[in-house]
């Protein structure tokens, strides 16, 4: 499995219309093969910052079926908009988990 990280830094009071239009990207990332699960949540401190972590079987899972695919266009442009600067996305694999 690995996991996928993005911070997303949203153009100030554009939250809730960034929000509204994640409701329906998610829909289109959680069809893709290999897609596991998905969080998004908003930073308590910078009410504009949101993490997004995604969890995929493997990293070509998310480099090519998505990344390459007509879906990625339409999350784009749902989504692309609202990032002041763009977002840096790393992988990363599990070290340590403790619930």
């Amino acid at each position: 499995m690995v996991l996928e990280s993005a911070l997303l830094h949203v153009k100030p009071g554009q939250e809730a219309a960034f929000e509204a239009a994640f409701g329906e990207a998610r829909h289109i990332i959680g069809a893709m093969q290999g897609f596991i699960s998905l969080t998004l949540s908003r930073c308590v401190e910078a009410p504009s910052d949101y993490l997004l972590l995604v969890q995929w079987q493997t990293l070509e899972d998310h480099t090519v079926g998505f990344r390459q695919s007509a879906e990625y266009q339409r999350w784009r442009a749902l989504l692309h908009h609202f990032y002041d600067p763009m977002p840096e996305v790393l992988h990363h694999t599990l070290v340590w988990e403790q619930a």
